[in-house]
């Protein structure tokens, strides 16, 4: 039977959040401010593989080349778009955190088009290997492209992470170090190196490549897992739970680890969508979650900090430029005690382990 990359599960992220297509010459960008940032739009295209990669990208109105600010790469779920997590990008972006949103086009929000009789087949193409090394490849590309230009002189190349929901987090996991097996003697590695930390939400194991053990073993880098009691997937033949997404975090075993577990919330609700728990729980947990990622951010971009200054590299811009009104780890515990199931810090992981 062919392998696959990815759980079936991620044919659930039926509808990240979506905006107007951006129209304009390849690479050509489009602005605007909003609160503390801009929102600027490229049409990428990557000829070597004749594919499109429209990217957005939420830009720190203080970026500079004398302060750059750290980025985060973000991996959209299957059937979404460069629009959606916009909660999220914002959120970063006014913490001094740049967040660029790669479309991946062989399993974006154009799944939903066409023939409706035909959609089992156009999803199922969407999770098949081919379109799961393209998404690697679509987030490899888009940063190449953004680092290379003028913009690329105001983020700090020191300090970058990729994240992901669902579909997007098994992309963000293979960018991070996940070893799959590209045939029956040997491993395929596509890490980049570049990627310093890594945000799994929602995310699926891999099928069909052994134990979690063998898959996510390797990874190394910081790693934040956010999930829900009520991240459930139900499909015609499959089921999938927030057992799933613990299993993913058991798997790490040589990552610096951050799990985070709401007590309320679906699949969806790290997506724009307002869900069936409601406006103001959904807003909530979104706010909740933005904060903790930047947390994690900031103290996993800290670590980087003072590796480049043992190693005697050219200081770069202090953390602290990050944010100033994000709480600390137990601050945010604090806070959102309501909100949250469980919670594993990478201290609380090794002792307990």
């Amino acid at each position: 039977m062919r392998r696959r990359l990815f759980f079936i599960q991620t044919l659930s992220v039926l509808a990240a959040a979506s905006g107007s297509m951006v129209t304009g010459a390849v690479g050509r960008s489009f602005a605007s401010s909003i609160e503390g940032h801009r929102v600027l739009d490229f049409d990428f295209f990557d000829a070597a593989r004749q594919r499109s990669v429209p990217t957005r990208l939420y830009l720190p109105q203080t970026a500079s080349q004398i302060h750059p600010v750290p980025l985060l790469v973000f991996s959209h779920g299957l059937g979404g778009s460069r629009f959606g997590y916009r909660y999220l990008g914002s959120h970063l972006a006014g913490a001094g955190i740049a967040s660029l949103h790669p479309q991946h086009v062989g399993s974006d929000n154009a799944l939903w088009w066409g023939n409706p009789f035909q959609l089992v087949q156009r999803l199922q193409s969407a999770v098949g290997d081919s379109e799961a090394r393209s998404r690697v490849s679509d987030v490899r590309f888009s940063l190449d492209r953004i680092l290379s230009s003028e913009i690329g002189l105001l983020l700090d190349t020191a300090k970058i992470a990729v994240a992901g929901h669902s579909y997007g987090a098994n992309t963000a996991m293979l960018i991070s170090g996940a070893r799959v097996k590209a045939n029956e003697v040997s491993v395929e590695d596509l890490q980049d190196k570049r990627i310093r930390a890594a945000i799994l939400i929602s995310a699926p194991p891999v099928v069909g490549q052994g134990s979690m053990e063998e898959v996510l073993g390797a990874v190394s880098v910081p790693t934040l897992h956010i999930t829900s009691v009520d991240d459930t997937i139900n499909l015609p033949g499959y089921r999938s739970t927030v057992e799933d997404r613990l299993v993913v975090f058991n798997a790490m075993r040589e990552s610096q680890k951050t799990l985070a577990v709401f007590n309320t919330g679906g699949h969806s609700i790290f997506t724009d969508r307002t869900t069936r728990s409601g406006p103001e729980v959904s807003a909530r947990i979104k706010n909740a979650t933005c904060e903790l990622c930047t947390i994690f951010l900031r103290e996993s971009f800290s670590e980087v900090f003072e590796e480049t200054k043992e190693l005697g590299f050219a200081e770069p811009a202090p953390v602290d430029r990050i944010t100033s009104s994000e709480p600390s780890t137990k601050q945010w515990l604090a806070k959102h005690s309501d909100l949250v199931y469980r919670f594993v810090t990478p201290s609380e992981y090794q002792t307990s382990g």
